[in-house]
Formats: structure tokens, C-alpha cells, sequence
């Protein structure tokens, strides 16, 4: 599995919708409301064989109220 963290910026007044239909589809490790220019932080791990921007795509990118996403893809855990 690799792990990867999203930044979220949701359009004004869906943050908590968006956050609440993310945790529904129960594919995160951790998701945080945050501060700064985005509003929530995702921490998700995809399968190996996966194409991150595929997967990200398709289990992520299609929930209403996400207006940018910015993803960190990790290499080593220290």
C-alpha cells in the first residue's frame, strides 16, 4: 500500500458535507479538518497496482462541494 496525503479545498459551506460523504466511503486512514488555504487533510493508502491519479479520481474527485485538490505522494516512512 501506498500512502498519499490530499489537501481538500472545498467550495464555501460544504466542508463538513464533503467531509462526512468521504468518511461514508471509508477510504481513508485519517481525515482532519484543517487550516490554511485548503480545508481538510486526507491521509489515504492505495493498493500498490494502483494508479494514484486514477484511484483518486474515481473514489474521490467525484463528491460534490470538492472544489481543488493537491496530493503528496510519500516515499519512506522514517
Amino acid at each position: 500500500m501506498r500512502c498519499v496525503f490530499v489537501n481538500i479545498r472545498c467550495k464555501p459551506g460544504t466542508s463538513y458535507r464533503v467531509a462526512e460523504e468521504i468518511a461514508l466511503r471509508e477510504i481513508h486512514s485519517e481525515l482532519y479538518s484543517i487550516s490554511g488555504p485548503f480545508d481538510l487533510l486526507l491521509k489515504l493508502y492505495i493498493p500498490e497496482n494502483a494508479d494514484v491519479g486514477h484511484y483518486i479520481n474515481e473514489n474521490l474527485l467525484d463528491i460534490g462541494g470538492i472544489e481543488r485538490t493537491e496530493t503528496t505522494l510519500t516515499f519512506k516512512a522514517f
